[in-house]
């Protein structure tokens, strides 16, 4: 269950953060800020002076710098509190799903042998009702099925998705933070063939997701 929960989260963080995010107007100079005259001052010779003052500087602004810099998404995935609660939370629906089908199964299996200890003393038309009534009942166990495990996917994509939507939403936070122009996804389809140890950022990354995840926990 793990490794085909490994290769969905892969794909969609291929797919959906292959870059995670672009600064924008990052490649436009910062606007020099106006400034607004405040007072009037009148001089010796009767002459007028506008004092000014600048705006405060915007705190929310990033600098625009050249840090670039990639993440693994394994390690990002696997070390993050939040993915680890969310595998443990599906695996215990998966659980009473796994219940459910051994359920219908034994149920269908319990039919089918006691049909078979009292086949030699029922008649032809008594086998015959009793056959087709199995045939239904083997058509509602699969369908059930399938709806289990239709159930099953769904809830996982979407224990999946929410993770992600955390994680990128933090993963911007922090880039903006730290003043990062662009940050990647490297992952074991060959996103990134090749980066430099000094821009793996992996672990400051996953030390922020965490911290973030267990204040939001309190």
């Amino acid at each position: 269950m793990k490794n085909s929960l490994q290769l969905a989260i892969n794909a969609i963080l291929v797919l959906a953060v292959a870059v995670l995010f672009y600064l924008h107007f990052a490649n436009k100079p910062a606007a020099t800020p106006a400034r607004k005259p405040i007072a009037t001052v009148k001089t010796a010779d009767s002459t007028s002076t506008a004092v000014t003052t600048e705006e405060p500087a915007d705190l929310t602004a990033v600098a625009d710098t050249d840090k670039v810099g990639y993440v693994e998404s394994g390690k990002l995935l696997d070390g993050y509190q939040g993915m680890k609660d969310a595998r443990r939370n599906f695996e215990a629906k998966a659980k009473r799903w796994e219940a459910q089908n051994k359920t219908l199964v034994q149920g269908f299996q319990n039919a089918v042998q006691k049909y078979q200890q009292q086949a030699a003393s029922l008649t032809v038309e008594q086998r015959a009702s009793t056959e087709q009534q199995l045939q239904g009942r083997q058509q509602q166990v699969g369908q059930e099925q399938e709806k289990l495990q239709r159930q099953a996917q769904e809830e996982e994509a979407k224990m999946t998705q929410q993770v992600l939507e955390r994680m990128n939403k933090q993963m911007e936070v922090y880039g903006k933070q730290n003043g990062y122009r662009l940050i990647l996804i490297a992952a074991p389809s060959g996103t990134i063939a090749y980066g430099r140890k000094d821009l793996d950022i992996t672990s400051k990354v996953l030390k922020h997701l965490n911290t973030e995840y267990a204040s939001r926990k309190k």
